[in-house]
């Protein structure tokens, strides 16, 4: 018994000269990180909101009241017409022949009225000396009368078959681009309701694009003050990410917000001489800020996004109080640099840049590279200093 005891001491007393030997596990080394000074500037951007090209002027191409086949194209397709271009005929054999037969009886009628006008002044001259039954001056007088209506209902049926002949010849209404023609030769056309091309113009063209109701007062003022405005205030950026060359003039801000998504029309109009633009082209209006006050700008990476918020990470100076034993003593209570992190509100986006409104000063120094490798309260260390852009 005597002999376990013995045992068991030595092996609590191994155990506890083991554990005393275990060393405390190392310190989290600080992570390496770059910084950015902030620094407040001068800096140009541009609002950006998605559009769509649109005419001036379009319309469809619809034949009135007249049907038949279709005779004559005479525009080739996505071609440049001029006002009152020949674009399309329409069988006008049926048309002709009835405004001939019009004129034919309009010159009856013109006839008859002749005749009758002679009878009705032979019988007032008659009635005058009473030499002629009251009869038949009455019945010439309303004979007259009758030719003379005959005589204007013949010249309206004229102005009809010519209007429905000139009507199978179709003209352009005014100079512009005209579409892919929706009817061929030989084609039955119904009034009213075929539909034989669209035509549109295409300089200058206008740019539609929705902005915010809050926004109205901004967008009334430039059109109001459009003369002291600078000529870059409105830009486009086509589809292919390229800069327009020409700049626009606002023109019409529509009458009224949409209740629904609390946003408003605006359209601004862009010449378009070598026909760029071309009708539902979608782009992005720019439109160039007038604040000219200095704004802080940091690169867009150092920006952190959580659950709809955005965080920078600022570099600290703060003093860590460990122990005072004599060789550490001197470490533990040197200045170290710590990440804070710090909520922020975002503005425009510049480029790789992005503009912070609130949240941080001039001289803070934000972590730019390391992000992966922190969190709140981390220990860092400078691996080399980012310049300001």
């Amino acid at each position: 018994m005597a002999r376990v005891t013995k045992y068991i001491v030595v092996l609590l007393g191994g155990l506890g000269l083991f554990s005393c030997k275990q060393k405390a596990p190392a310190p989290t080394p600080p992570a390496p990180v770059n910084l950015y000074t902030v620094e407040s500037r001068k800096v140009l951007y541009y609002d950006k909101y998605p559009s769509t090209v649109q005419a001036l002027s379009q319309i469809n191409i619809i034949p009135t009241t007249i049907q038949g086949l279709v005779t004559g194209i005479y525009a080739a397709d996505g071609s440049t017409v001029k006002k009152g271009q020949l674009l399309y005929e329409i069988d006008k054999r049926v048309y002709q022949a009835a405004y001939d037969q019009a004129v034919a009886n309009l010159r009856v009628a013109q006839a008859n009225q002749v005749q009758q006008q002679q009878d009705a002044d032979r019988y007032v001259y008659l009635n005058k000396y009473n030499a002629v039954a009251k009869q038949l001056y009455d019945h010439a007088v309303i004979a007259l009368e009758t030719a003379i209506s005959q005589t204007k209902a013949a010249y309206e049926a004229v102005k009809s078959a010519k209007t429905n002949l000139e009507f199978s010849s179709v003209y352009a209404p005014f100079n512009g681009t005209i579409g892919i023609s929706a009817v061929r030769l030989g084609n039955a056309v119904v009034g009213g309701q075929t539909i034989l091309n669209t035509i549109s113009t295409n300089d200058p063209m206008a740019v539609d694009f929705l902005v915010n109701e809050k926004q109205v007062m901004a967008f009334e003022r430039f059109k109001n003050d459009s003369k002291l405005m600078p000529d870059s205030l409105f830009t486009l950026l086509l589809p292919d990410n390229s800069l327009y060359p020409y700049p626009g003039k606002i023109t019409v801000i529509d009458r009224a917000v949409d209740s629904q998504t609390g946003t408003i029309l605006v359209r601004i109009v862009f010449p378009n001489p070598h026909i760029i633009l071309k009708v539902g082209m979608s782009c992005i209006i720019r439109v160039r800020n007038q604040d000219t006050s200095p704004q802080m700008v940091v690169p867009g990476k150092a920006v952190i996004e959580q659950m709809g918020e955005y965080f920078l990470y600022l570099a600290k100076d703060t003093i860590i109080q460990g122990k005072t034993t004599s060789k550490d003593k001197q470490i533990n209570n040197v200045p170290k640099l710590h990440a804070v992190q710090r909520k922020i509100q975002l503005g425009q986006t510049i480029g790789p840049n992005v503009i912070v409104i609130s949240g941080i000063s001039d001289g803070d120094s934000i972590v730019v590279d390391g992000l992966q490798a922190i969190h709140d309260g981390s220990l860092i260390t400078v691996g080399k200093s980012k310049p300001n852009q």
